[in-house]
């Protein structure tokens, strides 16, 4: 999130990083709003210190007799009463209206992102090993993970439906294996510390780290049912009335009385309701709606949120495992087979809170640390600096890692590193306190998969498969597996 105070000052700046991510200008739009908000709160201050001046003035007014004049007084302090509150509404909405605008906008590139429009616009800026020479067709990981009769997605449909799996016997074994060895490997030789978080998150948290409130449609919210008591229903009907005659007062709403009056209000304007009324309601009258994480980026980083941090306490470096959920809107017809792309996937994410001079090179660090289990697992893989048009919405910079998939004949994302400068920070609140000043500034946050479990399980069943159908198990894994290799029984 920006400060408008920066765009006041770096207008052309600011619109040029926009145009780097194939976006209009919007610094006159921006700063129009931000001069009906001044204008507002001036129109406040200024009203409420003439009703202070005024107020004042009718006591002397009184004390000298003049009756009159304190009459006049006293009418204007009426009048400017009624006046504030109008100025302070018209404040509330500007303030409002130009929040809704900077929370809506990603951040600006940092000067050495490449400019491009998409993903074949990235960089590649270095590769590490060579996949391997196969003297048979190597075959895509769901086909082994199904011959070898452990991976089940026909019975994950049934339970969950499409973009789900199971995973049986030896193979979830294997992707504990890989989380375990990934948390031990960050913790025990990076420096992270390892955090277990929640993964129900509030309104607040998924705003901090910018999922909210423009990726809504890609999220899973969990709310608690529960049924309402007479008194509550009756409240219900009356608010749903209120709304509609207010918003729709065209409508006819005779009939819309207890729950046979709701049913048919429900048949000729569902549409209309699901899409606009209910969910106002049930904020009014249901529990508050937590969101399911779609990393553990969300509460990782929100653990410095609304805080004050010490100069001499960063960096912050923390990493957690967790089941991660995406409803993966807009990528119908991609990757439909396998686990590529699944609504619940687990993955260990690295998050490091910085001072605005350390975040660069943590940016490089924490990049090496997630390349540094790739290597572990001698697994083929290649790092690219994502061009300005495939740059994700809250990152300055972005760095993927990609590895080498032989059933794909192609490299394919198992990490991502980014930088977010005070982007985050600003929407959460987070600041730190710098030695010897007086004043605070915003701190720097960063966040990487260390890597997506689910993906390192898929490469390490491409890339270490067998022509009988077997697969290796990487050397790193064994002592966590228990055997050197995985078979069918």
């Amino acid at each position: 999130m920006y400060d408008i105070k920066w765009i006041r000052d770096n207008a052309k700046a600011f619109d040029r990083g926009r145009k780097r991510r194939g976006l209009e200008p919007v610094s006159e739009t921006l700063l129009a709003l931000d001069a009906k908000r001044r204008a507002a709160i001036a129109k406040a201050q200024a009203a409420q210190e003439r009703r202070n001046a005024a107020s004042k003035e009718i006591a002397g007014a009184m004390k000298a007799g003049d009756a009159a004049r304190a009459g006049e007084l006293k009418d204007e302090v009426a009048d400017l009463k009624a006046a504030l509150a109008r100025y302070e509404a018209e404040e509330h909405d500007a303030i409002a209206a130009l929040e809704a605008e900077l929370a809506a906008l990603p951040n600006t590139p940092l000067s050495d992102v490449p400019d491009g429009l998409d993903e074949n616009d990235n960089v590649e800026v270095r590769r590490v090993g060579k996949p391997r020479s196969m003297d048979f067709a190597p075959k895509q990981h769901f086909e082994i993970g199904e011959a070898l009769g452990l991976m089940d997605f026909e019975s994950a449909a049934k339970l969950s439906g499409a973009r789900f799996v199971v995973l049986k016997g030896a193979l979830a074994r294997l992707e504990r294996a890989l989380a375990h060895f990934m948390l031990d490997l960050h913790t025990k030789e990076h420096g992270y510390t390892e955090v277990s978080p929640p993964i129900l998150v509030r309104d607040e948290a998924m705003f901090g780290t910018a999922q909210l409130p423009k990726f809504a449609e890609d999220q899973f919210e969990a709310r608690r049912r529960r049924s309402l008591d007479e008194a509550e229903l009756r409240d219900f009907v009356s608010a749903l009335k209120q709304q509609l005659m207010a918003d729709y007062f065209d409508l006819d709403l005779s009939g819309l009385d207890g729950f046979e009056g709701i049913q048919k209000f429900f048949e000729q304007n569902a549409q209309l309701l699901l899409n606009d009324r209910l969910p106002r309601l049930q904020a009014m009258f249901g529990e508050k709606a937590l969101w399911l994480i779609p990393t553990a980026e969300v509460p990782l980083t929100n653990l410095v949120r609304e805080k004050i941090l010490d100069e001499k306490d960063l960096p912050i470096r923390v990493t957690a495992c967790t089941p991660c959920f995406r409803a993966e809107a807009g990528a119908a017809g991609k990757d439909t087979r396998g686990m590529i792309r699944q609504h619940q996937f687990t993955k260990v994410e690295l998050v490091s809170i910085t001072t605005p001079e350390q975040s660069l090179a943590e940016h490089e660090r924490m990049t090496a640390c997630a390349e540094e289990v790739l290597k572990r697992l001698e697994l083929p893989c290649r790092t690219v600096v994502l061009c300005t048009g495939d740059l994700g919405f809250a990152s300055q910079k972005t760095y993927d890692i990609e590895v080498w998939l032989p059933g794909q004949g192609r490299y394919r994302e198992i990490s991502s590193c980014s930088v977010c400068g005070d982007f985050q920070a600003r929407r959460m609140n987070a600041r730190y306190r710098p030695e010897g000043a007086k004043t605070m500034r915003f701190v720097h946050t960063l966040n990487g998969s260390g890597v997506a479990v689910g993906r390192a399980l898929v490469a390490v069943l491409e890339n270490y498969q067998n022509a009988d159908g077997s697969v290796t198990v990487p050397a790193a894994l064994r002592p966590f597996v228990g055997t050197d290799k995985i078979a069918r029984a």
